[in-house]
């Protein structure tokens, strides 16, 4: 299962979100998100968990819970086409 983590810490690692999770079970990948420019990290990443059990049962117990001081928000990803379209920007 493919977890979206939204609201982290600007300096939290790849490591720190992977430790979080690893307590629930078996984590494939932990990835922050950072902007191509600034190099940045940009608050939100993605955690892939094979046992959709232990994916659900981390994202219950996380969610809305604190990861280096900021309260985080954990649910399952959205496939990349099922996302409503942005606004343009003027």
């Amino acid at each position: 299962m493919n977890i979206f983590v939204a609201k982290l810490n600007y300096d939290t690692s790849d490591d720190t979100l992977l430790g979080a999770f690893e307590e629930f079970g078996t984590v494939d990948s932990a990835k922050i998100i950072f902007d191509k420019f600034t190099g940045r990290s940009k608050g939100f990443g993605f955690v892939e968990m094979p046992n959709d059990s232990e994916a659900q049962n981390a994202i219950n117990s996380l969610n809305e819970t604190e990861l280096d001081g900021r309260t985080i928000v954990v649910k399952v990803a959205e496939p990349k086409g099922e996302r409503p379209q942005r606004r343009e920007r003027y």
